[in-house]
């Protein structure tokens, strides 16, 4: 033990040596080092920070929910949007039916959603998104206050003038969103009260509901205020605990062939989405991404190994009568090898420190002006730590096995 952690300390301070001796030396070959960790480093923390960001808005739709819609969720150069198009939108009577008969659902919502102008004394808001809603919406979509009260069944009911207000849109009419409470407001025409302010969510990179800029309504004074007929309305199904979204979906798939009436050999005139289903796009997506910051990280690599395998094979040179003299006094072969691998890989965490500082300042940076944090798990960390280690016995490997072969007395006359 003690041997060992004297080959560990000699290997510290001869690196610490060659550092102070050849700063500029040393510091140009440990760039391809820095650049390396910097890159992998960056690109899989922002792409894994993204991609949990991204993967927790799409819970924010809901866990074990189906979204009954025209068009499945998706996109890129073959999506067949043509095939989808002639497809009729969702209706507020098909909701009736797939409650009845979906027995694996525990709550089932209908919503479509429009826009207008929303008009305040003499201040008016163009193009406001409304959603007129359910009464089993907020069961699924759990909604927070910040001011007031959420939509009560009686409300519901009797379809009455009253909405819940995004953050943003009660900040932007009453400047203060708490006053906005027992306020009415005229929404095409008809006057609406009111009742609550939605807690301020903050902006999303998917889109999502948007509760900041919308307002909601009970669907029945809704379809009072809009032509539900020219908007894209949708359901949204809730299973019950601890049953298997693909058996939800299954059934739900019948049920609604069924209301639909389509014989045994007509397609699906319906998507069904669901939440794992956009977050495993989503994945096969940030793998790409990565596999792209890998191979550039591997380039960086390799310069940064020939970098340290540089350094090494000239400090062999320069100690090759020190070596010498060790091996006389009875230093073994393995005692110099394990010496410069050691040194080597000293060199490349070196380099991988101040790649990690760069990262983190990178990290910092983002984090404060983007809308969501990026972060470096313990385990990214670890495996830079291994990756430097690795790479600098890789680079070290030749020089130290020519370094432990030495003849004592060749080296020692070399001087």
């Amino acid at each position: 033990m003690r041997k060992t952690f004297e080959i560990f300390w000699n290997s510290l301070l001869f690196a610490m040596h060659e550092l102070r001796k050849n700063k500029l030396r040393t510091f140009l070959s440990l760039l391809g080092i820095t650049f390396g960790i910097f890159c992998i480093i960056s690109v899989m923390a922002t792409v894994g920070s993204l991609e949990q960001n991204i993967k927790n808005e799409f819970k924010s739709f809901g866990n074990n929910t189906i979204y009954v819609q025209k068009w499945p969720w998706g996109g890129g150069s073959d999506y067949p949007w043509w095939k989808y198009m002639s497809r009729p939108n969702p209706k507020y009577k098909e909701m009736a039916p797939v409650k009845e008969k979906v027995s694996l659902a525990s709550n089932v919502a209908f919503t479509y959603f429009n826009s207008s102008s929303v008009d305040y004394e003499d201040m008016s808001l163009p193009n406001v998104s409304w959603y007129g809603i359910t009464e089993e919406f907020d069961k699924i979509q759990p909604i927070e206050m910040g001011f007031g009260r959420f939509l009560t069944m009686s409300e519901f009911s009797s379809g009455s003038p009253s909405l819940v207000m995004g953050y943003n849109v009660a900040e932007k009419l009453f400047d203060n969103p708490e006053v906005a409470v027992g306020k009415s407001v005229m929404i095409k025409g008809r006057k609406a009260n009111v009742i609550g302010v939605v807690k301020k969510q903050g902006s999303s990179m998917i889109g999502g509901w948007d509760f900041d800029n919308v307002i909601m309504i009970p669907y029945r004074f809704a379809s009072q205020v809009g032509n539900e007929s020219r908007s894209d309305g949708f359901m949204i199904v809730k299973g019950r605990e601890n049953i298997p979204i693909a058996d939800l979906k299954n059934e739900l798939r019948g049920v609604m062939r069924g209301v639909r009436r389509l014989s045994p050999k007509d397609e699906d005139n319906f998507a069904l989405n669901d939440v794992s289903s956009g977050a495993t796009q989503i994945t096969a997506i940030f793998n790409g991404m990565t596999i792209g910051g890998i191979a550039i990280t591997i380039l960086s690599f390799i310069v940064g190994i020939f970098g340290v395998a540089n350094i090494m094979f000239v400090t062999v040179r320069e100690r090759t009568s020190v070596i010498g003299l060790k091996k006389a006094i009875g230093a073994k072969s393995r005692t110099i090898l394990s010496e410069f691998l050691m040194e080597s890989a000293f060199l490349c965490v070196l380099g991988g420190i101040m790649g990690l500082i760069m990262v983190y300042g990178m990290t910092f940076a983002l984090t404060k002006f983007m809308n969501f944090e990026v972060f470096i798990s313990l385990r990214l960390f670890m495996g830079a730590v291994m990756t430097c280690i690795i790479t600098g016995i890789l680079a070290g490997i030749i020089p130290a096995f020519i370094a432990a072969k030495m003849d004592p007395v060749v080296a020692i006359r070399s001087k």
